[in-house]
C-alpha cells in the first residue's frame, strides 16, 4: 500500500510538472505571419520560390527556399558554432541533383526542427514519398536569437516552417528583420547591438542568373564599400561623426572592453552569432565548381562582415545550381572566375540589404509630469515569460522598475531598481546606449520597446 501510494504521488507530481512545462512552452495559440514586409527584393526566376514565417510574439521566424526541381548543392561551413541539417550528406558530393529546399531559421538548435518540417511537408503534400529515389531532401541552418535580445524562448517550430513552405512564392524576398532574420543583431564584438535581418540581391547577365541571400546575425560589424559601419548603437564616449570599421579595429581591444571607447561589458549571450547564406545560379556546374563557388563567395563575406567566421560565429553558406543553363554564357577566358566574382559582389549587396531602419532611442520629456495616484496606476508585476518579470513600483514621486524573474529585462536589472523617466503620458524611458522604452498604452500590459521588436508583458491579477 505504501509503495502504491508513493507511486501515485510520484505520478501526480510528474503530471503536474509536465502540465506546467507544457503551459510554459505551448506555442499552439501562436498565429504564423507569412511573407510579411513591404521592403521586398523582386527577381525574375520561376525556379526559385521563397516563403517566410514569423511568430510576432517572439519575435522569431523562418525562411524557406523551394525549387521547382531537384537541384545540385554544396556547402561551406566556417566559424566555431554552426547548427545545420544534412550538411555531411552534401559533403559526400554525389553528382545527382537531390536538394528540394534550403531552410534558414531562428531559435538556435531548436530551430533545426524547421528544416526537417519542410521535408515532411513535401511528403504530406504528395510532392515526395517514401521511395528511396523520391525522398524529400531539405538542408538548413540556424541562428541564435535568444538571450538578452528578447524576453521569451519562443522558437520557429514545425507548424511555422510548414506554413512558410506552403506559402512560398516566386520572385519575392522580404528584406530586413523578416523571416529567419526577425530578431537578428550584429556588431556584438563592439557591443553595437544593432538590429539586423535578412538581405538579398539578384543579377541577370543575358541568360545567366545569380542570386544571393543571407541572414546576418554576425559578431562582427556590417561594413559598406566605403569602410563605414552600417549600423551600431554607439557608446557616448566614442568619436563622433562618421564611424569607420578601421577605427574600431585600430582601437581594439579598447573598443571592445571597458574604458574610454566602450564602458559596458559584453554579455555571454551576445557572443552567440551566425550568418547563414545561400548563393544560387542557373548555370550548370560540376561538383568541384559548385564547391569553389561556395568557398569563394563565403570567403568574400569577410569584406562586408568584420571580423568574420570567428570562434563565436557559426557561419554556413550553401551554393545551389538549378542547372537550367548549359555551360558558360560568354567568351571570357575565365568564365568560372567571373561567376565567382559577380556572386561575391552580390553577396555584399545582400549583406547591406539586411540592415533595417534602427529603433530610435526616445528621450525623457521634462515637461511631462504625473501625480502620485497616476503613477500608482502603472504599478504592478508584469510577466513576459516564465523567466522574465518586471516589478513596477512608486517610490516617492518617482516610478521605478526592477527585474523580478530569473533574467533581466534589457536595462531593467535584478540587482537594483532603475528610475523610469516620463517621455509622454503613457511612455517612460531608461536613458542609455540602447533603446529602453516602457509603454503602458494598453490596460494591464507593459510593452518594452514598442514597435517592430517589442516585448509584451501582462500584469498579474
Amino acid at each position: 500500500m505504501i509503495v502504491r501510494r508513493s507511486l501515485l504521488i510520484a505520478l501526480a507530481i510528474t503530471a503536474t510538472l509536465s502540465g506546467a512545462a507544457h503551459a510554459a512552452d505551448d506555442q499552439s495559440s501562436l498565429q504564423p505571419v507569412l511573407n510579411a514586409g513591404d521592403n521586398v527584393l523582386k527577381f525574375d526566376w520561376p525556379a526559385v520560390s521563397v516563403g517566410t514565417g514569423e511568430y510576432e510574439e517572439g519575435p522569431t521566424g523562418v525562411t524557406v527556399f523551394r525549387f521547382d526541381r531537384r537541384v545540385h548543392a554544396a556547402v561551406d561551413v566556417r566559424g566555431g558554432g554552426p547548427g545545420t541539417v544534412n550538411t555531411d550528406y552534401l559533403r559526400i558530393g554525389y553528382e545527382v541533383p537531390e536538394v528540394d529546399s534550403v531552410v534558414f531559421s531562428g531559435g538556435s538548435w531548436y530551430g533545426l526542427e524547421s528544416t526537417t518540417a519542410v521535408a515532411t511537408a513535401l511528403k504530406d503534400d504528395d510532392i515526395r514519398d517514401g521511395i528511396w529515389t523520391n525522398l524529400a531532401l531539405s538542408v538548413g541552418a540556424i541562428i541564435y536569437d535568444f538571450g538578452d535580445r528578447r524576453l521569451n524562448e519562443i522558437y520557429p517550430d514545425k507548424r511555422l516552417a510548414q506554413a512558410a513552405a506552403r506559402a512560398a512564392r516566386t520572385g519575392m524576398f522580404p528584406l530586413g528583420a523578416r523571416g529567419a532574420g526577425r530578431m537578428a543583431k550584429t556588431g556584438h564584438i563592439f557591443d553595437c547591438g544593432a538590429y539586423s535581418g535578412q538581405g538579398g540581391a539578384f543579377k541577370q547577365i543575358g541568360d545567366l542568373k545569380i542570386a544571393a541571400f543571407t541572414v546576418v546575425n554576425a559578431v562582427g560589424v556590417v561594413t559598406d564599400r566605403e569602410g563605414r559601419v552600417a549600423a551600431c548603437y554607439r557608446d557616448k564616449d566614442w568619436p563622433q561623426g562618421e564611424l569607420k570599421t578601421a577605427e574600431l579595429f585600430g582601437a581594439f581591444p579598447a573598443s571592445s572592453k571597458q574604458g574610454a571607447w566602450r564602458p559596458m561589458a559584453q554579455k555571454l549571450d551576445a557572443k552567440r552569432n551566425t550568418t547563414v547564406s545561400l548563393v544560387i545560379t542557373n548555370q550548370k556546374l560540376d561538383r568541384a565548381r559548385l564547391e569553389r563557388l561556395a568557398t569563394q563567395v563565403h570567403s568574400s563575406m569577410g569584406r562586408a562582415l568584420q571580423p568574420f567566421a570567428t570562434e563565436l560565429d557559426g557561419d554556413v553558406l550553401y551554393a545551389v545550381s538549378t542547372a537550367e543553363l548549359e555551360g558558360p554564357v560568354d567568351e571570357s577566358p575565365t568564365p568560372n572566375v567571373d561567376l565567382d566574382i559577380i556572386a561575391s559582389e552580390l553577396m555584399w549587396d545582400a549583406v547591406l540589404a539586411s540592415i533595417p531602419p534602427q529603433q530610435q532611442i526616445k528621450q525623457p520629456d521634462p515637461n511631462v509630469t504625473f501625480t502620485t495616484a497616476q503613477l500608482r496606476s502603472f504599478a504592478g508585476d508584469y510577466v513576459f515569460s516564465p523567466n522574465v518579470s518586471v516589478r513596477v513600483t512608486v517610490e516617492g514621486n518617482k516610478l521605478v522598475a526592477q527585474a523580478s524573474g530569473a533574467r533581466p529585462a534589457f536595462a531593467i536589472r535584478k540587482e537594483n531598481t532603475v528610475e523610469l523617466l516620463p517621455a509622454s503620458k503613457t511612455e517612460f524611458v531608461v536613458p542609455g546606449r540602447y533603446p529602453t522604452t516602457l509603454s503602458f498604452t494598453e490596460k494591464g500590459k507593459l510593452v518594452l520597446n514598442p514597435g517592430h521588436w517589442q516585448q509584451v508583458g501582462s500584469r498579474k491579477k
